[in-house]
Parts: structure tokens; C-alpha cells; sequence
């Protein structure tokens, strides 16, 4: 679904060049909930933009569904990361003049979505999250977990192949982080959806089924997660 090749990043930081992705090649497969781990300035949210055609690499090969980035119009990126893709941050990014269900619907408003068909639709999503009750609600009534569900509501209600996400927990409690990522981690599905998590947490990453280390712009390692870790057996205890 979604595969870096031998892809490096430079930035320009006045005289000076960062390489902040270094000849790395990574694939994600459809129904994989992958964790991508590493302390800050290791390349993580890098590797997670490129994933999600918010950047295009300096060298190498970024592609999604096999159609490569660099090669798109920035209309045709634009678009495939509006109908395509959906972007969970850890700052939520709601807009504060708008409610729950005006915030959800935006993405399909602003693809030209009939307004009554938008807001039926982002109901749905919201209620899938748990947050119909809050629907009419601005994000400034809303505490942050709520307001991190209306952000994965809002990721949802396109139904994208991809939904990437960003320290999503890293401004929410021990207890409400428990309840985002055991949510996240009920959205890959197998042949469809998959998910990609950027985390410094090593009990954040352990929700996913694939672990990815990243240091100095470059794979440490790539591994499974073992469905007998502790936490792994509390996420599937959930009921769904």
C-alpha cells in the first residue's frame, strides 16, 4: 500500500544541510497497524510525512498505492491525501469556531459533499468513536480525549485506505491514551485500511502488530509484535 525506496531527506537550515531520512526503504501492507518508535530528531514524523505525501523525498522513491509521490502535481497530492489518507495529530487540530460534527464533515465539504450528505456522514463517524452525544459540542466544551476522538472521527469520515497518525497520545492521561490507541488499533482492516503510528511511547508502540525503530534517519530494526506481549492481550481483550 504504501513503500518508501531507498528514499533520503535533506532540509536546508540556512548554510547548513540536515539529513533527516537517510537511504531508508520501508513497506506498509493493507490491514498492518504499524508502530514507528524513536526519539525525537530521529527521522519518525520525516519518514511519516513522506508516507503520507505531506513531503516528497530529495532522493529515492515515496509510493502509495504504487503511484509515486514525487511524480503527482501537488493538486493530484493534495487530493489523494484529502480523499485517500487520514492524519491524526497530537495537537488535534480542530477548529475552534466549529462543532464535533461541522469539524468531521469539513474534509467531505471541502471536496464539494452535499452539506446534508457531509453531516450525515460525519455523524456516523462520530458515532463509531463514541462521540455522537457530543456532536454539537465546540472543541473548547470537549476534554482531550474527546477531542482526540473527534480528530480520528474527522480521519474516518472519508473512509481513507490509510489512516497516519502523530504522537497521537502525547497530550492525553495514562488512562485516556489507553482508550485512543485501543480505538486506533480496531481501524486497520485486512485487504482495506491500515494504520501507521509515529510514537516515542514504547507502551504506545506496543498496540501495533509491527514495531519499526528509527535513530539518526536511519531503520534500526523492523519486527512483529508478539500477540502474547501485556499489552497486546489487553487490546484484544476489548470487546468490540
Amino acid at each position: 500500500m504504501m513503500e518508501l525506496v531507498e528514499v533520503t531527506k535533506v532540509y536546508q537550515q540556512g548554510r547548513r544541510s540536515v539529513q533527516a531520512v537517510q537511504g531508508v526503504s520501508l513497506r506498509i501492507d493493507t490491514g498492518e497497524f504499524v508502530s514507528i518508535m524513536g526519539p525525537s530528531g530521529s527521522g519518525k514524523s520525516t519518514l511519516l510525512h513522506l508516507l503520507g505525501a505531506l513531503d516528497t523525498p530529495t532522493s529515492g522513491r515515496a509510493l502509495f498505492q504504487g503511484q509515486d509521490l514525487q511524480a503527482m502535481t501537488d493538486r493530484k497530492r493534495s487530493l489523494l491525501r484529502r480523499n485517500c489518507i487520514g492524519f491524526v495529530f497530537q495537537f488535534f487540530n480542530l477548529l475552534p469556531t466549529l462543532t464535533a460534527v461541522e469539524n468531521v464533515a469539513l474534509p467531505l465539504l471541502l471536496g464539494g459533499e452535499r452539506r446534508s450528505l457531509a453531516t450525515k456522514r460525519a455523524c456516523e463517524s462520530l458515532e463509531r468513536v463514541g462521540m455522537a452525544h457530543r456532536k454539537d459540542h465546540f472543541p473548547e466544551e470537549m476534554s482531550g480525549g474527546e477531542m482526540q476522538r473527534v480528530a480520528v472521527a474527522r480521519a474516518l469520515v472519508t473512509n481513507p485506505e490509510a489512516v497516519l497518525c502523530d504522537e497521537p497520545t502525547g497530550n492525553l492521561d495514562s488512562a485516556t491514551s489507553r482508550e485512543i490507541l485501543t480505538l486506533l488499533s480496531e481501524l486497520p482492516e485486512p485487504g482495506k485500511r491500515s494504520v501507521v503510528m509515529v510514537t516515542h511511547d514504547p507502551t504506545a508502540a506496543q498496540y501495533g502488530t509491527r514495531l519499526v525503530r528509527v535513530s539518526d534517519g536511519r531503520l534500526d530494526s523492523d519486527e512483529p509484535i508478539s500477540s502474547h506481549s501485556p499489552v497486546s492481550r489487553e487490546r484484544l481483550a476489548v470487546p468490540h
